[in-house]
């Protein structure tokens, strides 16, 4: 047999195991998911101030300090891995960090369910190509285009308008903030203090599942208006509502957590999830919330009628 053979049935039964290995990985999350879910359907739920565990960054609601990025750290398009970095939860500088380390650290601050916590690390380590179990990376990596980052995000400018995703979109977060039309979260629902600036910037409100689909649908609407490059797959689109739906999962729709993370990326003092469950939020459970999203968002289905024709 040929040197070129042997080399295309190596690569050949490599793609195969490989499939198969990742295969069975993504059912054993899945599974584990179920019966995650299924406890936290049955167990008492955290009382508030406690969703943090002891000995956690967070706990009782004291974070670390807030200390903005600097020259040469590094950022990326997602919100709630720079505000880990700005607060030191992961390297300050957001270099070097192990896939591993951001499946350990995510949990206990946003109280995600450990299958999410696996399953999202992964994924982008499966995206730079890299070993999920010693693989690092720097935050900007994973802005590669269409991987984690996407066109039409509510924070972030579309990679082809802008020079750089480690920064918000101040127009496009206003945007998002103004358009809050639910009440004030009650402090009986969170042990986040009022402040004298909550009034100041009107932030005395919270976000709903209609104004988010409203502001998503004017968003993709906009964004293929003046992008010419602009790409949203079918699974960037449930990945883009999974972003938002995080504002009502995690953030609760609270305006005052929601400006602080998505405008500075820090996490206010007192903040908490608003996710009860012991084992967090399940990617069963959230799929409850993204799902009626990503279906309320308008103008999909003729999008879809004209891509076709």
């Amino acid at each position: 047999m040929s040197v070129a053979w042997q080399t295309i049935l190596t690569r050949l039964a490599f793609g195969l195991v490989s499939a198969l290995m990742d295969g069975a990985v993504t059912t054993g999350i899945l599974l584990w998911d179920l019966g995650l879910f299924l406890y936290n359907l049955f167990a008492p739920k955290l009382d508030m101030g406690t969703v943090v565990p002891p000995g956690h960054p967070g706990f009782r609601g004291q974070w670390p300090e807030f200390v903005p990025p600097g020259e040469g750290d590094s950022r990326c398009s997602c919100p709630a891995l720079n505000a880990m970095a700005n607060h030191g939860i992961i390297p300050r500088n957001g270099r070097n960090i192990r896939f591993r380390d951001v499946t350990a650290a995510i949990h206990p601050t946003f109280n995600f369910a450990p299958t999410f916590c696996v399953f999202v690390p992964r994924y982008i380590a499966g995206i730079l190509g890299r070993s999920y179990l010693n693989g690092t990376f720097d935050l900007e990596d994973i802005d590669v285009h269409n991987g984690i980052e996407h066109d039409a995000s509510l924070a972030r400018e579309d990679a082809h308008l802008s020079t750089s995703q480690s920064r918000p979109s101040v127009p496009h977060v206003q945007e998002l903030l103004a358009c809050a039309s639910g009440p004030a979260i009650p402090p009986s629902a969170t042990p986040i203090k009022p402040s004298d600036t909550d009034a100041k910037l009107n932030l005395n409100r919270s976000l709903t599942l209609a104004d988010l689909a409203r502001v998503l649908s004017k968003r993709r609407a906009e964004s293929r208006k003046r992008n010419p490059q602009y790409s949203l797959s079918t699974f960037h689109k449930v990945f883009g509502s999974s972003n938002s739906a995080t504002l009502l999962t995690i953030f609760g729709g609270d305006l005052r957590a929601i400006h602080a993370l998505l405008m500075e990326e820090r996490l206010l003092p007192g903040f908490e999830s608003f996710v009860r469950q012991p084992m967090g939020l399940t990617m069963m459970q959230f799929n409850g919330t993204v799902l009626p999203l990503e279906l309320s968002v308008e103008g999909e289905v003729e999008q879809g009628w004209k891509a076709l024709l």
